[in-house]
């Protein structure tokens, strides 16, 4: 069985688009949203799609908490805020299954074009780099599956982490399975927080969070001022 774990925070307009979205297959799993504590119609939208709901937090803190209601022996880890390809559960299942993955994520794409943010931009700075280092610096971000042993024993996201711990989470179930980046289904991200933050504000946050996890370690303070759910201020 999967158990599709969603962390949310003030996310009734995504939330609604990516399980209606998700809700166009079928297929045997459970859809669990770990809520941080909105004050819009997220969890409305969560029961109207009987979704199993518990207490999250900010995303690690989330998707540790929802992984403690899960049923299922394999895991995905979605944001919130994504669009999805057509069959994206079973087309993910299936690869992952036939290629024997123990942990995997998913080339990017943006929800919208422009100049900054695009399909070759992502390509270039993060598509390219995560499959040509997939064997010796794994990455994946807003969509992680992962099989449950793997999971409790890396003891799931570290939440002392302040910015990249799905990366973190990644490097650290390679250790224990094979890693593989997913080829058959696509995710596309949104570009809210470039919008808000700025594009190169925001790149170049990426970029020395990327060089302080390879010289340094991962990030535990914040001291890359990361925030979270502020896209409605």
């Amino acid at each position: 069985m999967l158990s599709i774990i969603i962390p949310t925070l003030n996310e009734e307009k995504n939330l609604s688009l990516l399980l209606s979205s998700l809700k166009e297959e079928e297929g045997d799993w459970e859809i669990i949203v770990a809520d941080a504590g909105s004050v819009d119609e997220t969890l409305k939208v969560a029961k109207d799609f009987n979704c199993i709901i518990t207490e999250g937090g900010l995303p690690a803190e989330g998707r540790n908490k929802g992984a403690l209601k899960a049923r299922g022996d394999i895991f995905l880890f979605l944001d919130a805020d994504l669009k999805l390809s057509p069959r994206f559960v079973k087309n993910s299942l299936e690869e992952f299954k036939s290629r024997n993955l123990a942990v995997a994520s998913f080339a990017l794409l943006p929800i919208k074009n422009n100049f900054y943010l695009n399909p070759l931009t992502l390509n270039l700075f993060y598509n390219f780099p995560q499959r040509i280092l997939q064997r010796v610096f794994p990455l994946g971000a807003m969509g992680i599956m992962v099989k449950k042993d793997i999971f409790e024993k890396v003891k799931g996201f570290d939440p002392s982490i302040k910015l990249a711990e799905d990366h973190c989470f990644v490097q650290a179930a390679a250790k224990l399975g094979k890693f593989g980046i997913i080829r058959s289904a696509q995710i596309y991200m949104p570009t809210r927080r470039f919008e808000k933050d700025g594009y190169w504000q925001t790149a170049l946050k990426y970029f020395f969070c990327g060089l302080h996890m390879i010289f340094l370690g991962p990030v535990r303070s914040n001291k890359f001022n990361y925030q979270f759910g502020h896209y409605n201020k």
